[in-house]
């Protein structure tokens, strides 16, 4: 599995309020706490995602510079691959973060048409 606990439990977290808001949505009980909780939790989303983005990028470069050095030394190849798995599964759950907090703007555009 390429996904560590930490990982797994925030996709579970996200995925689960996303139920939850899912349910208030079709129940119809929507009131202005529950938009502005979502709000909040919109933003500590997004504060998840753009920290995953630049660990994710920084990993990215420190590849390709392992990668270019590899090349010209024949050295490190072994650790290529690994570091090539590692960086396939963080974009993995990158992408999943992603999607998650697009689908939370949704949500919020529909929590505001019961206004």
């Amino acid at each position: 599995m390429c996904y560590n606990n930490y990982g797994d439990d925030m996709k579970k977290y996200l995925y689960d309020y996303i139920k939850e808001i899912d349910e208030v949505i079709e129940k119809g009980k929507v009131n202005k706490n529950i938009i502005d909780e979502h709000l909040i939790k919109i933003g500590f989303f997004q504060h998840e995602r753009l920290i995953h983005l630049l660990v994710t990028l920084t990993y990215a470069i420190l590849l390709i510079s392992i990668i270019a050095l590899s090349i010209k030394y024949q050295l490190l190849v072994i650790v290529v691959p690994i570091m090539s798995t590692f960086l396939i599964c963080y974009v993995l759950h990158y992408f999943k973060l992603e999607n998650g907090v697009q689908y939370l703007y949704k949500q919020y555009d529909k929590l505001k048409d019961f206004k």
